[in-house]
């Protein structure tokens, strides 16, 4: 049996409930014991900036863990022992106190982001990035087992030995709203680009590209979702175009048909490092559900879809206009593009996912 174990939000960042759903799906038992800390990662960063706040993440941490102290003895009463902890994203804390709840248990710790990495990424400096960046090490020392997205983060690890290569894939919501039918649709090419705005993601390369796009006589609508750290630029760039929509938030349960109903889904065009070292969840998401592909042209994300996605250079607004445009001007070209990502992304179900992890499992002597 498998314990999913921490304070994640499965809803918020669907990553460990694609690998419940997919071990789940190979015939694990797999019993979850959560308890939400109700923090985003966007407001975790800020309490980086903003040390003022971190007694209010002390106290509500310190609160899901006796919680979650309380759930693990009752499992001890019942005499049972996990083979295996999965401790879920965003749980550089959570897996210290998964080391020492669960002794006789290997410990899996999903390390989808750096800390250091990802602060650093989002502006900060100095001490901060240092004293997470010993956290991290803190957190990876803890995990007998560490899953990480692309092979560009696994190279990252200081002991690569312990990582398993777990891309992230798509829940089943988002296969179950792609569209019934491959007809080609009618009207303008549609795009939609969802995402927290971060400087990974390169929201204002996007706008700068629809501008750019329609200025070049490219017929298109855009749906724009969320808000974060780039939206003013973003704004800013796009100034009043026609066509384009934006939309501060859309639940997550009714996100996957609102990205089914377009043409093209965009993925990130940041140009820091980290962004150079991830294949973001809305590039799986979108093909999932049934959209064509176009993301920064970096390595992990080329390896992961190949010639089933399409690509311009991060940064780059022109790059990326004319892969709108060209997309714009040909409706076949639309179709063949969907169903590109389309069959890509069944390589990326929950069941496939997880299989290096249960493969690593089986060598351990674990549930596999």
């Amino acid at each position: 049996m498998i314990v999913s174990f921490g304070t994640y939000d499965a809803v918020k960042h669907p990553r460990v409930g694609i690998i419940v759903d997919g071990l789940r799906e190979r015939g694990l038992e797999v019993r979850e014991l959560n308890r939400p800390l109700g923090f985003s990662t966007a407001e975790r960063v800020r309490m980086l900036k903003q040390p003022w706040r971190l007694p209010a993440f002390a106290w509500r941490l310190l609160t899901c863990w006796i919680a979650l102290a309380r759930d693990a003895r009752a499992l001890r009463r019942a005499g049972i022992v996990p083979e295996a902890v999965l401790v879920g994203y965003m749980g550089h804390f959570d897996v210290l106190l998964a080391r020492r709840l669960f002794r006789r248990s290997t410990i899996v710790l999903d390390h989808l982001i750096f800390a250091g990495d990802t602060a650093q990424d989002r502006g900060a400096e100095g001490l901060r990035v240092r004293l997470l960046r010993e956290l991290d090490h803190r957190a990876l020392a803890a995990a007998d087992i560490v899953l990480v997205d692309t092979v560009e983060h696994l190279e990252m690890l200081p002991d690569r030995s312990k990582g398993v290569h777990v891309p992230v894939g798509a829940r089943a919501e988002w296969f179950d709203a792609r569209p019934a039918t491959d007809a080609p649709a009618d009207g303008p090419l549609s795009l939609v680009f969802f995402g927290l705005f971060t400087p990974l993601q390169g929201a204002p390369t996007i706008a700068e590209a629809l501008r750019r796009a329609h200025q070049a006589g490219a017929e298109f609508t855009a749906t724009i979702v969320g808000t974060g750290q780039d939206y003013d630029a973003a704004r800013a760039a796009a100034g009043d175009l026609p066509g384009v929509t934006w939309l501060d938030w859309v639940d997550a349960h009714e996100l996957p048909a609102l990205v089914a109903r377009h043409d093209v889904c965009l993925g990130v065009f940041g140009t820091s490092g980290k962004a150079r070292r991830v294949v973001p969840n809305k590039v799986y998401e979108g093909a999932a559900a049934g959209c064509a592909i176009i993301t920064g042209d970096t390595a992990p994300q080329r390896a992961a879809f190949g010639d089933a996605a399409l690509y311009a250079a991060p940064g780059d607004a022109a790059a990326l206009a004319d892969v709108i445009a060209e997309l714009a001007g040909s409706r076949d070209r639309v179709t063949a593009a969907r169903a590109a990502a389309a069959a890509a992304a069944e390589s990326f179900r929950a069941v496939d996912v997880v299989a290096p992890l249960v493969d690593r499992l089986a060598t351990r002597g674990g549930s596999a």
